[in-house]
């Protein structure tokens, strides 16, 4: 009897160490917990708890419910959360590299993209660590198209609309076509198009059917303009204080996590863009005239972001194009 409760008291404070060293991550997430992104993000926690038997816990925070989108970047950078995933185009105004995803008409599938972000990659990496962010796993969008409260048969039809722009890219369309920029969430999209704020923007299927833009407008063009990518990453000073096996396990989960959410994303995109057209929107390509306007932007707008990413820009489109 004096044994079995010596090596109960035994058990006890080896499993009171375990929890000790037991940490609980948050991970802010931007979109609805229903969107592909989020439920990637779910499973991705999952495996690392599973993976670590329990030693790291993440719970995820989807809908912007923890940190607005536009803050989740600084959060992680500060240490006020552990990790975080963002729309990497957002914050190409810190580093135009990472706008690299967002340059109109340069890749415009899932495989090119990947074939972009991959030969982009490294310098990322290292962009990031220099922000104090370790890079886990990014997930593409599906390509991007252009909703409105009406007909666009070119680009001037757009002038003058109210357009809901997200990052630099879509700023920048904004100015070139005459249109009204305004800086929306993603979280906040339904009711800025439901109170007019915005008339118009440029996303994928995925966007638009999670704020049911069909209550507000009529029409999308499939122009497959760019595959933006939202990134997961995490506070170096927290990955640097974690042990070998657990770095190894989010890693690895991280890289699950990649390939399970692009092929969601693969099957949701022609499941999108019928919902749209089911919930009545008028599902199109666009015009000759307005696939030739955009592509004109296009060209505009990639000597701009060549012009700003300098010889290390040049170098990744070169190396892309090069592998096509």
């Amino acid at each position: 009897m004096i044994k079995k409760t010596g090596l109960l008291g035994v058990s006890f404070f080896a499993l009171a160490a375990v929890q000790a060293h037991a940490e609980s991550w948050d991970m802010p997430m931007a979109y609805p917990a229903s969107n592909y992104h989020s439920e990637n993000g779910a499973n991705f926690a999952k495996c690392v708890g599973e993976a670590t038997k329990g030693s790291l816990t993440i719970t995820t925070h989807p809908g912007g419910s923890l940190f607005a989108g536009n803050d989740i970047k600084g959060a992680v950078q500060k240490g006020l959360v552990a990790i975080g995933e963002r729309l990497m185009s957002a914050h190409a105004n810190e580093n135009p590299l990472f706008g690299v995803d967002s340059i109109p008409f340069l890749a415009t599938s899932f495989d090119a993209s990947d074939k972009l972000w991959s030969t982009a990659l490294p310098d990322i990496k290292t962009a990031l660590e220099d922000q104090n962010l370790v890079y886990v796993y990014s997930v593409a969008w599906p390509p991007q198209g252009i909703y409105a409260n009406k007909e666009l048969n070119s680009v001037a039809d757009l002038k003058g609309l109210k357009f809901r722009a997200y990052n630099a890219a879509t700023a920048r369309i904004a100015s070139l076509a005459g249109m009204q920029p305004v800086q929306i969430e993603a979280a906040d999209l339904s009711q800025a198009l439901a109170t007019g704020v915005v008339e118009s923007f440029i996303s994928s299927g995925s966007t638009g059917v999670d704020s049911k833009v069909w209550e507000s407008l009529t029409n999308f063009y499939d122009v497959q303009a760019w595959l933006p990518r939202d990134v997961v990453f995490i506070n170096k000073d927290a990955y640097d204080a974690l042990n070998d096996d657990t770095k190894k396990a989010i890693m690895d989960c991280g890289e699950q996590a990649s390939v399970n959410g692009e092929n969601m994303a693969k099957n949701l995109t022609a499941k999108y863009l019928k919902t749209l057209a089911d919930n009545g929107m008028k599902v199109a390509p666009p015009s000759d005239q307005l696939k030739s306007d955009l592509e004109g932007l296009g060209e505009k707008m990639t000597a701009d972001w060549l012009e700003k990413a300098g010889d290390q820009g040049k170098k990744i489109v070169e190396a892309y194009k090069q592998a096509q």
